[in-house]
């Protein structure tokens, strides 16, 4: 019998054992809505990569409940994730990290190329081209949007970061309340 209908709970998005089945040690507490957290996803250059990265990226900010930032972020994870699988000759990662109340993401290929800055002129693209319009969805749905490029080294093969921040919408607080799940 399921837990939850013995006791007359409705469905719960996920569990959380209280102990962990292979150790069987006690499992930390969740972290606070505030804690800044950070997540990072290594992929090969592979057609699926991003694919597999909008899946992992919706499931952490729906576990961290930033859902009003999910389409938003996926959608432009995706545009750069699937940018660094297209046009580099290597493997890539996007890495997420939540300072409360933003969310920064950073994509990061072997490719030393940076794109225009922010806001700068661009070429016009057609209404009927298949491709071009990354920057300019970069520069509409981001809060914030940049790129650095990464020197090689002895610690690693170089190439640049790309990275976009969303801003958690804040919602009015009515004086003498308090709301779970914002930033201070």
């Amino acid at each position: 019998m399921n837990t939850e209908q013995s006791h007359g709970l409705g469905p719960t998005p996920y569990y959380i054992p209280a102990l962990d089945p292979l150790s069987g040690t006690p499992n930390p507490p969740p972290l606070p809505f505030t804690a800044p957290w950070c997540y990072e996803l290594h992929f090969p250059r592979d057609p699926r990569g991003p694919g597999i990265a909008r899946v992992t990226l919706r499931a952490v900010l729906d576990a961290h409940g930033l859902t009003p930032l999910t389409d938003r972020a996926e959608l432009l994870a995706s545009e750069l994730a699937t940018n660094s699988v297209r046009h580099t000759q290597g493997p890539a990662s996007v890495r997420l990290q939540w300072l409360c109340p933003v969310l920064r993401v950073s994509v990061w290929d072997m490719s030393p190329d940076l794109p225009p800055a922010p806001g700068s002129r661009r070429t016009e693209v057609t209404a009927h081209a298949e491709d071009g319009r990354g920057l300019l969805i970069l520069d509409t749905v981001a809060d914030r949007w940049g790129g650095c490029a990464i020197g090689e080294g002895k610690f690693g093969p170089g190439g640049k970061t790309i990275w976009f921040e969303l801003s958690l919408p804040a919602a009015p607080t009515p004086v003498g309340s308090t709301v779970v799940g914002r930033c201070p």
